[in-house]
C-alpha cells in the first residue's frame, strides 16, 4: 500500500493527523518515547522518519535504538 492511501485509510480512524506536519510528527514520537505509547508505530512508518531526525529533535539514543527497526535506513 502506498504513502498516500495509508495517509487517506488513516485520516478516518485519527483526524489529528490530517492536520499534523512531519515537525510536529517528529515532536510527537520524541515525547512519546519515554511513555511507550503505541501510536509511535504509526507516525514513524506513516511519515518515514529517520533515526538522524529523532536524534536532531532530542530523543535519546536508548530510545532511539529501542524503535530501530521501524526507521527509515
Amino acid at each position: 500500500m502506498g504513502k498516500a492511501k495509508k495517509r487517506s485509510l488513516h485520516l478516518g480512524i485519527n483526524d489529528r493527523v490530517s492536520n499534523m506536519s512531519r515537525e510536529t510528527a517528529v515532536r510527537a514520537v520524541v515525547d512519546m518515547l519515554g511513555s511507550g505509547n503505541d501510536e509511535i508505530y504509526a507516525l514513524v512508518t506513516l511519515f518515514g522518519l529517520t533515526a538522524e531526525e529523532l536524534l536532531e529533535a532530542g530523543a535519546s539514543y536508548e530510545g532511539v535504538m529501542g524503535i530501530k527497526g521501524l526507521l527509515k535506513s
